[in-house]
């Protein structure tokens, strides 16, 4: 049984989506780890801006991206496809000639649709956003250049006979970290998470990323506050998501949930219940197809890798997809290291396809001005047993990993050789596998220079799904 004001806001839904689509407005973080705000636990973070915004809207509290780098995540985002369908399995990847994203489907069902800030996305073909300006595209500048809501007032103003869809894409809290007030957090007073070595400049960086979020977090109240001003704040769904983990080892470039699990808050005033929060899993392919029944259209089953979760957001159902998956291709970021991986919000299981290599990230290698930590962590390692423990953490890698998240939110303990959770490991095993072969993954071979040559040039050097 549903209490009332659900049942009411369900009736409100339905009526409002058929008589009048709303306007769509998605605000993307930039390499932030989701544990790390306040709203999923973070004991740091000052958020305040984003904490409203979960007061008046839906916290996802399992939601994830499909791998965790910039350029497949965002097209994950902007496709309703999973790396490998449409193209971009790796950073600075493109997707397939052909593919069709946001401004295609919510453009046929009337929506002017723009984005402004970070694209990281290709070819334009396959994402023709409408370019508005006013924030920054480039997000290893130093410093970020000011931004200037003009833009995007103007595109949200221009013809109130058809709605919008604007995507705001910061360059926060993506390294170098610039940005914001250090002085809100003392080093030596912040408690890191289990996966960060204790070392002098490991805290002075992690004060200076928690600046970025902050100073990330004031942009999405510039952004609320602009919605509020022209009047469009009723009207409009506002998605806020961090996109994948931060540019910390264990982070981003990984299948931990520190790097796939994405924070994800909804806001549709009148129609989604406030200061509400959902387990329901789901992972970026299926914002697309939400977006497209929220239009007044109808997702294509055979077209996406997600589905809708309209029922998710009325309150009709607390449950959505039954796994969430990962993988990562290493190349360009470093040497060949292929990983996969599945999730049931409770457990995850993860798959290192080449366990007798090393695992080397190339940005902590020469790329101080980004994370000058990493060598500290190395010279620490030598007479300190747990930053050496965290040091082969990150770069010897078994061939399995178990996780049981629930009770292991930072999945530090590795259960996969462990008798009593075999059921549980060979169930997610032969899950991953079933979609493997739904993807047509080839695996090792994907993960190459040569694969990645090849699909730049619009010629991807695997089958794929169609």
């Amino acid at each position: 049984m549903f209490p009332i004001k659900t049942l009411l806001a369900s009736a409100f839904l339905a009526a409002a989506t058929a008589a009048s689509p709303p306007n769509i407005l998605v605000i993307i973080a930039d390499d932030c780890t989701h544990s790390d705000l306040p709203v999923h636990g973070g004991e740091n973070a000052h958020t305040p801006n984003i904490d409203r915004l979960a007061k008046e809207g839906l916290v996802f509290e399992r939601a994830y991206v499909g791998m965790a780098m910039c350029s497949p995540s965002r097209s994950e985002l902007y496709s309703g496809r999973l790396p490998l369908r449409n193209g971009c399995a790796w950073n600075h990847g493109s997707s397939r000639p052909g593919t069709r994203s946001l401004p295609h489907f919510l453009g046929d069902l009337g929506y002017r649709v723009g984005l402004t800030g970070k694209t990281h996305i290709g070819p334009h073909e396959a994402y023709p956003f409408e370019k508005v300006p006013g924030f920054d595209d480039n997000c290893v500048r130093n410093p970020t250049r000011p931004h200037d809501l003009a833009g995007a007032r103007e595109f949200i103003t221009r013809d109130t006979a058809r709605p919008f869809c604007l995507v705001v894409a910061l360059t926060e809290p993506h390294a170098p970290w610039v940005m914001g007030d250090r002085s809100a957090y003392p080093p030596k007073k912040l408690k890191l998470p289990p996966y960060l070595a204790d070392t002098p400049r490991t805290r002075q960086d992690f004060s200076a990323y928690l600046a970025e979020i902050t100073y990330m977090d004031s942009q999405v109240g510039e952004i609320l506050d602009l919605l509020d001003e022209v009047k469009r704040a009723d009207d409009t769904l506002v998605l806020f998501t961090s996109e994948q983990g931060a540019q910390f080892p264990g982070n981003k470039w990984t299948n931990w949930d520190s790097g796939l699990h994405t924070s994800m808050i909804a806001r549709w005033p009148g129609a989604i219940a406030p200061g509400t929060r959902t387990k329901a899993l789901v992972q970026y392919a299926d914002v697309v197809p939400t977006f497209i029944e929220i239009a007044g259209g109808k997702p294509a089953t055979d077209t996406f890798d997600g589905s809708s979760f309209v029922k998710v957001l009325r309150g009709e159902s607390d449950r959505h997809r039954e796994f969430a998956y990962g993988m990562h291709n290493n190349w360009p970021e470093g040497p060949p290291y292929p990983i996969r991986s599945i999730t049931d919000g409770d457990w995850r299981y993860i798959r290192n396809l080449t366990p007798d290599r090393l695992y080397i990230e190339k940005h902590l290698l020469g790329r101080t001005e980004h994370n000058a930590y990493w060598p500290t962590w190395l010279f620490h390692s030598t007479d300190n047993p747990d930053t050496l423990r965290l040091v082969e953490r990150f770069m010897r890698r078994p061939a399995e990993h178990l996780h049981h998240t629930a009770e292991d939110r930072f999945e530090m303990t590795n259960l996969a050789d462990n008798p009593d959770y075999q059921a549980i490991k060979e169930r997610l095993s032969a899950a991953l596998d079933r979609q493997l072969a739904d993807q047509l993954d080839p695996g090792v071979p994907i993960d190459t220079p040569e694969a990645h040559r090849a699909a730049a040039s619009g010629k991807p050097a695997f089958p794929g799904k169609p």
